[in-house]
This record gives structure tokens, sequence and C-alpha cells, in this order.
């Protein structure tokens, strides 16, 4: 969706990767016929300013308002017609990230579940979460992390009330993926093991506990999760450094350890190229 609108007559204000796999994006947009047609990711939409000539093509009823949100899922479809100039703010949610969310929120495979599209709703978190996003300066660190925090609250405010199971055809995908139990043992599993210890989080060990060859394994873990098996491992290893750097005051070296990072310079590195932040920026912001 940002490179349809990249190459629409929207101009780009600003954007940011808030780390997580999410992007944030403030657009203003007028005079355009733009067209979405399954983008591949998530994307939460709020309109900051007009939107009152906007509308969906083919679609009765109000236009757009400052404040109103649209929730367009990886397999929409869409024209619009832009009539008046509006501001707007698109946060891009990827396959990875959808992952996590499902399996932590709803205990589901992410395949087998989507966002329930919403055009022009009306919720006072989402338009509020919009607003203090926007009034950030998101080349400041400190403001891209509070970014982050803010907008994960307003994604799993949206799973929560708006996914929904996909019918099973719409599911189904080649080689089928892994099954329920399966994923469950598997996930389990390498949250149990995440410090790495005794090699427990090897594909041979992986592949063993699903009862699959290592090849076969790797593919079906993409199918049913929509990544890869050491993307998969990154993102929980991600997760726990967070955690323990939140909650108290251990050596980042112990914290890296504990998250089988190997040294508190691998630590550093990971949380720079994830959230553009040292650990200790991150514990500051999170005893704040």
């Amino acid at each position: 969706m940002f490179e349809v609108l990249s190459r629409s007559r929207a101009r780009l204000e600003r954007s940011v990767p808030l780390g997580d796999a999410l992007l944030l994006a403030q657009w203003h947009n007028a005079l355009d016929r733009p067209s979405y047609q399954r983008p591949g990711h998530h994307t939460l939409s709020v309109y900051l300013e007009g939107g009152q000539g906007t509308r969906l093509v083919g679609r009765a009823g109000e236009p757009g308002a400052p404040g109103l949100h649209c929730v367009l899922p990886a397999e929409h479809e869409s024209h619009w017609q832009v009539e008046q100039p509006f501001r707007f703010l698109h946060l891009y949610l990827s396959e990875q990230a959808w992952a996590e969310r499902v399996v932590r929120l709803l205990d589901a495979e992410p395949r087998a579940h989507t966002l329930e599209p919403c055009i022009f709703g009306s919720d006072p978190a989402l338009a509020a979460w919009a607003q203090a996003v926007a009034g950030l300066d998101w080349s400041d660190a400190s403001a891209r992390l509070h970014a982050n925090a803010w907008s994960h609250q307003a994604l799993d405010r949206l799973v929560l009330r708006a996914a929904r199971p996909r019918a099973r055809a719409a599911a189904q995908r080649p080689l089928g993926g892994l099954s329920t139990a399966v994923r469950r043992r598997v996930l389990e599993h390498i949250d149990a093991h995440l410090d790495g210890a005794q090699d427990a989080l090897t594909l041979g060990r992986l592949a063993a506990l699903a009862h699959l060859s290592e090849f076969h394994f790797a593919r079906m873990f993409r199918v049913s999760m929509g990544c890869s098996v050491l993307g998969w491992i990154i993102q929980r290893r991600m997760a726990r450094a967070q955690a323990l750097l939140a909650a108290g005051r251990l050596p980042l070296a112990q914290v890296a350890m504990d998250c089988g990072l190997g040294s508190a310079s691998h630590l550093n590195q990971l949380f720079r190229q994830r959230l553009g932040v040292t650990p200790l920026q991150y514990r500051r912001f999170a005893a704040a």
C-alpha cells in the first residue's frame, strides 16, 4: 500500500520504521484515485485532517472525516475517489508482526485469521492513538519507542475486536502447514529454550519435535507462521530481551545470555537493527 501511494498523487510527509516489523507513515493527498489490490500486509488508516471529500468507489454512505479509521486487510481490494485535500496516518503490519500477534492473543495459526475490513469506522481510542503518534517527533529515539508501544496497543485492540477466522478454503495453502498440536509444541519449545542452551533451537531439534524432515519442517513452518524459523526465534528473543530490560537491572551481558544472544554487543546490535535504539535507551524508556 505504501508503494501504491508513492506512485499516486499522494505526498509522503514522513515515515519511520517502529521496529517489530511495523512501519508508520503520514500522508497528504488530494484530487486522486488510488486503488489497492491485495497489498500483502494489513493497514490501519486514521484520518488526521479533512477527509470529507474522500469516498470508496461503489460504496454508498457518508465520506471520511477527521478521527475516522479504515482497516485494510492484506487481501483487501478497493478503489477510492479523493476530491479534497486531507491528511492521514498509516500503520503497516507485516506478516511476521501479524503472526506474533495472532499466536499471542488468539492462540491460533496466523493464516487462519484475518482482519475484518472496516471503512470509516469510529473508535475514540484509535483516533486518540493517531493524534498522539502524529504529535511526536519521529526523529527522536524516545518518541519512536512511545510510538511503538502505543501502536502495539492499538493493533492488539484491533485484533481482539475485529479478527475473524478465514473460510477453510481460503486458509488452505499448498503444503498444508503444521497441525495445531505441532505448532503449539514447537512454539512452546522455542519460548522455553531461548537461551540457546544445548543447541535446543537447531532446525534438526525443532524438526524432530514435529516428526518431519528439516527441509519439510522449514517449509511447513513458513506456511503456517508467515516467516522463517530463524525469523520467529529472533523475534521471540527480542521480546524476551525487552521484558527483561523492563523488569529489572540485570547486566546487559546477562540479558544477552538469557536470550541466547551471546554477548552485550550482539544484544546492542539487535536493538539498533529492530528498534533503532540501544538496550540502555530502551531500559530508560521502560522505567519512565
